[in-house]
Formats: structure tokens, sequence, C-alpha cells
């Protein structure tokens, strides 16, 4: 895959057992135009993971969007998937990047400045604030404040993700703020149509002629 371009809508699956209406899903969200897709399932589940994982990867390529695997380096590997995103207790960002080479590696990182400066200097390729909101997904994730989103603008090089409760009616105070993604699951997989809501939330960037500012090779 050539040069893409990390930023708009960022798409992250719920857990869903159901394959056939996670495909369905997903095809309509890419449709909408999300251009990132995050797969998150923490089902121990292998098979199924494997079998999940393959068929978003195909529909990301599909429509030219850059499919990432939350958590797991091992997965992303077999998958040739283009990128994983690690949390605060999973691999490091060197181990990660030693087994994945120039594949995109994402660091989540709160409320924390402090910590998303480090990953960058241990070469992470975008980072992810939040919760900023409070989240369906993750109810007792730490809250981030806006003005963080600011801060970072000024002091990474690297794309920044806003995750936690985003919404329609909050994702434009985000982009405003510094974001260049916002991460949405409960929005767009919970919506009467995913494809209207992924739609929605494009026009949310192209309203504020936002650009995506780095271009990173996957």
């Amino acid at each position: 895959m050539g040069p893409v371009k990390l930023g708009g809508l960022y798409a992250i699956t719920p857990d869903a057992a159901d394959t056939d209406w996670l495909f369905r899903q997903v095809e309509a969200v890419l449709r909408g135009g999300a251009r990132t897709l995050q797969y998150r399932n923490k089902s121990r589940d292998a098979d199924l993971r494997l079998i999940q994982g393959r068929g978003l990867l195909a529909l990301c390529r599909r429509y030219g969007a850059v499919f990432i695997v939350n958590d797991d380096v091992e997965l992303t590997q077999v998958l040739g998937a283009d990128g994983v995103h690690l949390g605060g207790d999973d691999a490091s960002i060197a181990s990660a990047r030693a087994i994945l080479g120039p594949r995109l590696v994402g660091a989540s990182c709160y409320d924390s400045l402090a910590r998303a400066l480090h990953a960058q200097r241990e070469g992470a390729d975008y980072v992810a604030f939040g919760s900023f909101f409070p989240s369906l997904t993750k109810p007792y994730a730490v809250r981030a404040p806006i003005e963080l989103l600011q801060a970072a603008r000024t002091q990474l090089d690297l794309p920044i993700v806003a995750i936690g409760g985003i919404t329609l009616s909050n994702a434009a105070t985000l982009i405003d703020a510094g974001a260049d993604a916002v991460a949405v699951v409960s929005a767009l997989f919970e919506a009467p149509e995913a494809g209207a809501a992924a739609r929605a939330f494009s026009r949310r960037f192209d309203a504020q002629q936002i650009q995506p500012r780095f271009a990173s090779h996957v």
C-alpha cells in the first residue's frame, strides 16, 4: 500500500460475534467516508478474530482505508494489516516496531501530553487522547480536557486522534481544538444508518476545510 493520510473519520469496531452484521456495518461506514478502521474485539476466540480481521482488511483495501488492529501485534503481522494501536498495558512501541517494521504504530495517551511526547520519541506514528466525553464503550475511562488538544497541536509532529464519547454534536469542537481525526464507535455502529452517520462525520471535516497534515507510508 502506498502513502496514506491519517485524518478524518477513524472508525473503531464494536465487539461483534455476528460477522455478517459486522461486515455490512463496516462496509457502510467505509462507503460513508471513514478513512481509517480499527478492528477492536476482545473475544478470546482466535479463529473468530482471524476470520473477521481478514474480511475487514479486504473491505479496507476495497475502499482505500487504513486498517489498524487494536492491541494485538501478532494478529497485525498475520493479517498483513497496516498497523497496530497500543494501549498503556500493551506491548511497547519498540517491540511492536521490531516485529512490524515500517507499519503504523499508534499509542493511547489518555490525558497525558507527557506520555504523547514520550510516544513520539519512541517512534509512534500517531497518538490518541481521550476520553473527551462520557463513553458507553469505556464508561470509566480517564477524562481528557479539550485544552489538551490545543497544547498537543503545538508540541507534537504527529497526527492527533481524539476519542471517547464523540458524537455528531461535539466532533467539531475537537476538530477546532486540533484533532486530525476523531475515533468513533457507538455514534456509528449504533446509529440507525451507519453509512449516513459516517457521511455526516466526514462532512464535519469538509465543512471546516480540514486537510490531513501528515502522510505515512505503510
